[in-house]
């Protein structure tokens, strides 16, 4: 049993002294300000004078005052009352701060434990099992008492199921940097924007709603002291802001290269069609020449096996069972094209790539031309291609070969756009079902139960069949269980901007940063080496695409920028006013009486 003299009794000491209590252990608690009263609540001892505090004799000095106050606190502590064997230990976020400062003030007989318990009062309000607890022995005395005395401080968190890391406070600090401050930098960037929850969340958009939240319960002026006392702070958050900066050159400059582009193509197109011209109406000879007979296209298609095609869901009869085309055969075409193959409908599929044999496993019918495609008469034709080709795969669809009152559907990351193509480029008889599944191979990969789909019946007949064939196409997500939200194109991009486009932002701005596990991983660490694995697994086509078809994108660009600028400013400020402080301070000593330079008069 300890007597651990706990001085510092806010959030953190209090979360302390209930688990050290607990275990029956005597607590002795001081603060400068009054929390007596929780200390009777919790059932120990609360001295307002640190003489008195001194006089009880603790084993263990545990300081769990601020980083800033940390200082003139040692200073003014009796330490001459203290027990010559007493142990210090700091709790501090930032270790070699407070091991310069520990080494430096306190007597040599004096022991020295630098510590970080890297969990809060939230996190280990229930328990400490299976979390990060690092520490340094930076001063401990060879006699067995000091040695002892260290080790049944540290079996506290042992036997609480902590997970004990021996770390140097310079290692610690070096780690801190690149994980607990980038995480409160992330965390209260996102804070200023500000974010809120929408009807379409993402798991990844959650992540940095979660962290938000986490990172706000945190007075600024812990991630002031972070910064200000880790050496290795202001390298990171330069790096953060220059990661940030070359993200958006990326954008911009991928803007560039389009325009370029459309701008060259329109220049050829216009001498393609002076020459045309030339060439249809020839002032020579009265005869034009004769016109080149067209090439066939080859074309194969891969039948499933009669077992596969006998293959349909309890849920579904001969009538209900749809021919869907799925158009853009890649990850995620082939992602969906499982499911629906599952619930027993017809698949057939086309792609610019060659996918037959991966079509032939899953039970698609596979057709390498797409005229060959249109002659199988689907009731639906799916559009899983990437945002930037769906203008150019659209424009060369031959429509004029399908049905009447075929449905066609798409499942890009942004919805204005391709609605606003649909309607221009499809012909009044065909309907239009603009859709969004918030959810991809990963993050579906167990199944779809609960994941939000978002749909909008941009342009659905009014007569029964096809009505019945656009909700017979919406049931194969309802039957697997998505959250079925119906919303239109415009709000889905005012949502999409301020969440899918924002993490993929974040995601990809931390990617540039080239983030590491380390050895005292925290849970938000955790979240934003999660969120940069999900985001780079996408291509930057898609992410480019989420900006440059998202009118609200650019805005919300421009709104974190600003944020990363204010965070900047409030750094500086408070440097700032640090500065002018030991200015003043050094103004008013120069005019005391006893200054050298008032005794010259």
């Amino acid at each position: 049993m300890l007597k651990i003299a706990i001085i510092g009794f806010g959030n953190l000491g209090q979360s302390l002294a209930k688990t050290f209590a607990n275990l029956g252990h005597i607590v002795l608690a001081h603060s400068r300000c009054d929390h007596s009263k929780m200390a009777q609540d919790l059932g120990i001892s609360y001295l307002s004078d640190p003489q008195d505090l001194c006089e009880q004799n603790p084993q263990v000095i545990l300081l769990c005052t601020s980083i800033i106050s940390t200082e003139s606190v040692l200073k003014s502590l009796p330490l001459q009352r203290l027990r010559h064997d007493t142990l210090f230990v700091d709790m501090l976020p930032v270790k070699e701060f407070s091991k310069a400062l520990l080494l430096k003030l306190l007597p040599s007989y004096f022991d020295v434990l630098c510590t970080n318990p890297m969990f809060g009062v939230e996190r280990g309000k229930h328990e400490w099992n299976g979390m990060f607890f690092v520490y340094e022995n930076a001063r401990i005395g060879s006699d067995g008492v000091g040695i002892s005395l260290c080790d049944n401080f540290l079996n506290i968190f042992e036997k609480e199921g902590c997970r004990m890391v021996e770390v140097s406070c310079s290692e610690q600090d070096k780690y801190a940097a690149g994980s607990q401050f980038i995480t409160h930098a992330v965390g209260r960037v996102l804070g200023m924007l500000p974010l809120e929850s929408t009807p379409i969340n993402t798991k990844g958009y959650e992540t940095l709603l979660h962290l938000v939240d986490n990172t706000a319960r945190d007075s600024f002026d812990l991630y002031y002291e972070l910064f200000m006392y880790n050496k290795n702070a202001f390298e990171m958050f330069e790096r953060l802001d220059l990661a940030f900066d070359t993200l958006k050159k990326q954008l911009f400059g991928y803007l560039h290269d389009v325009v370029r582009k459309q701008v060259f193509d329109n220049a050829e197109k216009v001498k393609m069609g002076h020459e045309e011209y030339k060439v249809s109406n020839p002032s020579h000879n009265g005869a034009a020449s004769e016109s080149s007979s067209k090439a066939m296209r080859s074309h194969k298609i891969a039948q499933v096996s009669n077992s596969k095609a006998q293959i349909i869901s309890d849920h579904f009869d001969d009538n209900s069972r749809l021919k869907i085309a799925v158009v853009g055969f890649g990850n995620f075409g082939q992602f969906l094209a499982k499911t629906i193959i599952r619930q027993g409908h017809i698949v057939l599929a086309y792609s610019r790539s060659d996918y037959y044999d991966v079509a032939q496993k899953l039970g698609v019918t596979y057709c390498s031309d797409v005229e060959e495609l249109c002659k199988e008469n689907p009731e639906v034709i799916l559009f899983c291609t990437s945002i930037l080709s769906t203008e150019k795969v659209l424009r060369s669809f031959p429509v004029q070969r399908l049905m009447r009152n075929t449905l066609f559907v798409d499942v890009l990351s942004v919805k204005e756009f391709p609605k606003n193509l649909f309607l221009q480029k499809l012909p009044l008889n065909f309907d239009i079902l603009c859709t969004h599944p918030m959810f991809g191979p990963e993050s579906g990969k167990n199944g779809w139960e609960a994941l939000p789909f978002v749909y909008d019946k941009v342009r659905v007949g009014s007569d029964e069949s096809r009505v019945s064939l656009c909700d017979r196409f919406l049931d194969i997500f309802a039957l697997e269980g998505c959250r079925m939200v119906e919303m239109s194109c415009a709000e889905h991009d005012r949502h999409a901007a301020g969440s899918q486009f924002l993490t993929h932002t974040i995601g990809r701005v931390l990617e540039k940063l080239g983030l590491e596990s380390t050895p005292i991983v925290t849970n938000g660490y955790k979240t934003l080496l999660n969120l940069v694995e999900t985001t780079v697994g996408d291509s930057f086509d898609l992410y480019y695409g989420l900006f440059m078809y998202n009118v609200n994108a650019m805005d919300q660009l421009n709104r974190l920028g600003m944020a990363f600028d204010s965070l900047e400013e409030q750094f500086l400020g408070r440097l700032h006013g640090v500065l002018h402080k030991q200015h003043s301070e050094n103004a008013s000593k120069s005019l005391l009486p006893n200054h050298p330079r008032m005794q010259l008069h």
